[in-house]
């Protein structure tokens, strides 16, 4: 199989497979016995990540023996997809995980790290295609007829088209932080489960329709765009939070105040400064990124062009 084909099917159901790791540890015992900052998270959740890393080394390690060309992009992005689990892991089973039951600057810390950490890195990482080389040969024939069934093309062109992930990115974030869902997201497992399998489902879709489609100007134009009106709307959010003076959640109660000594004005307060600055930068330093990248293949077409 060559590497365009593997590329193809990376693109297919990369996030439904990221986002099903991304389901929230059990908020209503956390809430019932106080025992939250620890490390680990529940089996299926740490069964995921595990089956994830032990497909990608064993898929990397056929495609490798098979390259004679693209072996130093191949690395870049096994390097891509072994940050992204890393963070993904951190996200999930540190005692990050635990405190956002306590403290909504600590979810926010977790969220920000699946959606503009872990998301972009596991684009950036392609590690669909590797994971279909882990499987049996016969495995992997079945798979190529599913991934480009007429429908099922469609549906991804559908939803990585930029202006649709955009809004579907949007929706997820505003949506969850409205005090009704944000407040049942941490009483429910499966509520909360789905909040954060939201974020990182749209945000993969988001980052794709960045950073996988970088063929034309019209798809650079559109990345800025995306970039550029993502962090004016998260930072108004952050903005809302950092300079609100009432308690949007006060399902977290005085939590916050016994675990980190803030009230729950300051930890909203901090939550939406996290939300704001580092976020807001995060994606600057995507579009700045972007930009050199396209410099650089932009400056030896010129110079070629030169030289005749």
């Amino acid at each position: 199989m060559g590497i365009v084909a593997m590329r193809h099917w990376l693109t297919l159901p990369l996030p439904w497979l990221a986002a099903a790791s991304a389901f929230a540890h059990d908020v209503e015992e956390e809430h019932a016995t106080g025992e939250t900052l620890g490390w680990g998270a529940e089996w299926w959740v740490l069964a995921l990540l595990a089956l994830s890393l032990m497909l990608h080394v064993v898929g990397a390690r056929r495609l490798w023996l098979r390259m004679s060309r693209s072996r130093h992009r191949f690395a870049r992005q096994a390097a891509c997809f072994a940050c992204g689990w890393l963070v993904l892991a951190l996200a999930l089973a540190s005692p990050i995980d635990g405190a956002g039951s306590l403290a909504f600057s600590a979810h926010m810390v977790q969220h920000e790290l699946l959606m503009i950490v872990a998301a972009p890195l596991m684009v950036l990482g392609r590690p669909l295609g590797v994971w279909v080389w882990a499987l049996p040969s016969s495995l992997r024939t079945g798979v190529r007829p599913v991934t480009h069934a007429r429908a099922v093309v469609l549906f991804w062109d559908v939803i990585t088209r930029p202006v649709n992930a955009w809004i579907l990115h949007f929706a997820a974030l505003w949506m969850w932080h409205v005090p009704g869902f944000f407040q049942a997201a941490l009483r429910n497992n499966g509520i909360h489960a789905l909040q954060h399998a939201s974020f990182l489902f749209s945000a993969l879709l988001f980052w794709w329709a960045v950073l996988g489609k970088q063929v034309g100007s019209g798809a650079r134009g559109h990345a800025m765009i995306s970039l550029f009106s993502t962090m004016m709307h998260t930072g108004a959010l952050g903005a809302l939070f950092t300079f609100s003076e009432s308690v949007w959640y006060p399902a977290y109660g005085d939590s916050a105040w016994h675990a980190f000594g803030l009230s729950a004005v300051e930890d909203q307060q901090l939550g939406g400064l996290i939300m704001w600055i580092p976020g807001g930068l995060a994606y600057v330093a995507a579009g700045l990124a972007l930009m050199a990248g396209w410099l650089a293949v932009r400056r030896p077409t010129m110079l070629m062009g030169a030289d005749r």
